[in-house]
């Protein structure tokens, strides 16, 4: 995972600025906002919203409408993302993520005590090769507990 920022409203506004005259730039600015401080500002709303001409409702619409997004800073250093979407659920994803968060030791949303964040996403659309996670945004295929930490141990190296 690419080493973040602390939140700073002169530097957020400048990514605001820079992505503001793009079709469709709540997307955009979003994710932008989130890849450079790891999660989206409660200060951000209105910057956004003025530099768009929209409601703050509609900006924090869209920021809680999609789970991808995270209002407050990531506790752990890592993210692992698991798929809990019906084709990952057909090939046995629900025991999977079971043992998953118990040799992590942690619950969903929760950070085990090696600094990784798990979280629940529905469909990364990787159904074919389910049950799919992603590992600091790199897609896991065919998942199993033990490949996903060979894939934690491998990003470690």
């Amino acid at each position: 995972m690419a080493s973040l920022e602390p939140w700073n409203a002169t530097r957020a506004a400048g990514i605001v600025g820079e992505l503001k005259l793009l079709e469709g730039a709540t997307l955009p600015i979003l994710h932008a906002l989130q890849e450079t401080f790891g999660y989206v500002d409660a200060d951000a709303v209105p910057m956004i919203a003025d530099a768009l001409n929209l409601s703050r409702a509609e900006v924090h619409g869209c920021l809680t409408f999609y789970h991808d997004f995270r209002r407050e800073p990531p506790a752990g250093h890592r993210h692992v993302k698991l798929c809990r979407a019906e084709a990952c659920q057909a090939m046995g994803s629900d025991q999977l993520h079971g043992e998953i968060l118990s040799r992590m030791g942690c619950d969903w949303h929760g950070t085990s005590a090696d600094g990784v964040t798990v979280e629940p996403v529905y469909c990364l659309g990787l159904c074919a090769n389910a049950p799919a996670a992603l590992v600091d945004d790199e897609p896991l295929a065919r998942l199993t507990a033990d490949s996903l930490d060979a894939a934690l141990k491998e990003a470690r190296a």
